[in-house]
C-alpha cells in the first residue's frame, strides 16, 4: 500500500487538492490517502501552523500532495513550505514547463540561497543571509545533470558577474557538467529571463539558486498559460513532496473559480515519481483533451469550475484506456 499524506493548507488549497487527490485515486485505488493539516489558517487557530508532529507525519508517507499556503508577514510566522524542505530536506525543486515547441525543466537549489531561513533585524535595518555551499550546489548541479544526459543540454543561471557566492555555484555546476559529459552554457538571470519568453525552444534543463529559480519558474509560467498551469516537485534523498507553483490566492478562494490543472499535474509528477508512467501519461492526455473540449476555467477564457473540470477530466480517464 502506498500511502500519501495530503495537504490542502490554505486558500484554494482545500478546491483544487480534492480534485487531484480524485484524479489520482481514479487511476490508483490502491493509494492510501491521510489528510495533515498545516498552514495559517491551524496558525490562526492554534497558534502552530507545523510542529513536530506534523512533520512526523509527513515522514510516515511514501509521498506528500500539497495544495498552497498562506504566509503573512508577520515576524512570528515561520514559513511552513520552507520549514518543511529543510526539515525533510528537499533539496531539488523540479519544475516543469511544457508548450508548442519547447519543454523545458528548471531545477532550482531548494533549502539555501536567500530562503536559507537565517535572518535576523537590526536597529536600522533587517538582513537576509544568502547561503549558496559546495554541498548544496554539488548536489542541485547532480541531479540537474541527470535530467540533462536524458535530454539535450543545460543552462546554469546565475548573476556570478555582480554575487561573489554565484562564482562558487557556476564553478561547481560546470564541474559536475563535464564531469557528466553533458553540454552546459552559462547565462546571466536576468537576461535568461527575458530570453526564456522571447526563444523557449533554445532550453532543456535550467539550474539555478534558490530565489532565482523561484522567479524564473514563475516568469516562464507565462509560456504555459499562467501559473494555474504548473506543476513541481521537491525531491530528496528520502521524501519527496509534490505541489502546484501558485499560491493560496485568497482573493479568489471558495468561489470554485480556481485552475486545478497545476494540482493535477503536481499528481502526473507523483505517479511518475514512482514510475507510473502508463497511469501518469493517461492523466495528461485526460487533462489535454479536457481542454481541447473548451472546458476551461475562467483564467483561460472560459466557464467551468474547479469542481467541474475536474468531474470532466474524470469523464476523459472513465472513457480512455488505464494502465
Amino acid at each position: 500500500m502506498v500511502r500519501i499524506a495530503v495537504v490542502e493548507g490554505d486558500g484554494i488549497g482545500h478546491e483544487v487538492i480534492p480534485v487531484a487527490r480524485s484524479v489520482l485515486g481514479a487511476v490508483r485505488p490502491d493509494f492510501e490517502f491521510f489528510d495533515v493539516e498545516v498552514g495559517y489558517g491551524r496558525w490562526e487557530r492554534t497558534g502552530s501552523a507545523c510542529d513536530s508532529g506534523t512533520i512526523a507525519d509527513l515522514r510516515s508517507a511514501d509521498a506528500i500532495l500539497f495544495g498552497a499556503v498562506t504566509t503573512p508577514p508577520d515576524p512570528g510566522y515561520r514559513s511552513v513550505v520552507l520549514q518543511i524542505r529543510h526539515d525533510l530536506d528537499l533539496y531539488a525543486n523540479i519544475r516543469p514547463v511544457r508548450g508548442e515547441g519547447f519543454n523545458i525543466v528548471i531545477v532550482r537549489e531548494n533549502t539555501e540561497g536567500l530562503y536559507s531561513g537565517i535572518e535576523w533585524r537590526e536597529s536600522d535595518r533587517a538582513c537576509t543571509l544568502r547561503v549558496i555551499s559546495e554541498k548544496g550546489s554539488r548536489r542541485i548541479a547532480r541531479c540537474a545533470c541527470t535530467l540533462a544526459r536524458q535530454r539535450r543540454h543545460l543552462t546554469i543561471g546565475n548573476k556570478a558577474n555582480v554575487l561573489k557566492s554565484d562564482v562558487l555555484f557556476v564553478d561547481i555546476c560546470r564541474q559536475e557538467a563535464e564531469r557528466a559529459g553533458v553540454p552546459y552554457e552559462t547565462r546571466y538571470i536576468d537576461a535568461l529571463c527575458l530570453d526564456i519568453l522571447m526563444h523557449p525552444d533554445r532550453y532543456d534543463v535550467i539550474v539555478t539558486t534558490n530565489i532565482f529559480g523561484d522567479i524564473l519558474s514563475d516568469t516562464a509560467g507565462y509560456l504555459a498559460g499562467g501559473l494555474g498551469m504548473l506543476p513541481s516537485a521537491n525531491i530528496g534523498d528520502r521524501y519527496a513532496f509534490f505541489e502546484p507553483v501558485h499560491g493560496s490566492a485568497p482573493d479568489i478562494a471558495g468561489q470554485n473559480i480556481a485552475n486545478p490543472i497545476a494540482a493535477i499535474r503536481s499528481g502526473v509528477m507523483l505517479l511518475r515519481h514512482f514510475d507510473d508512467t502508463g497511469n501518469a501519461a493517461a492523466v495528461e492526455e485526460a487533462v489535454g483533451k479536457t481542454l481541447a473540449k473548451g472546458i476551461r476555467t475562467p483564467d483561460l477564457g472560459g466557464t467551468t469550475g474547479t469542481r467541474e473540470f475536474g468531474e470532466a477530466v474524470l469523464r476523459e480517464l472513465s472513457h480512455g484506456t488505464k494502465t
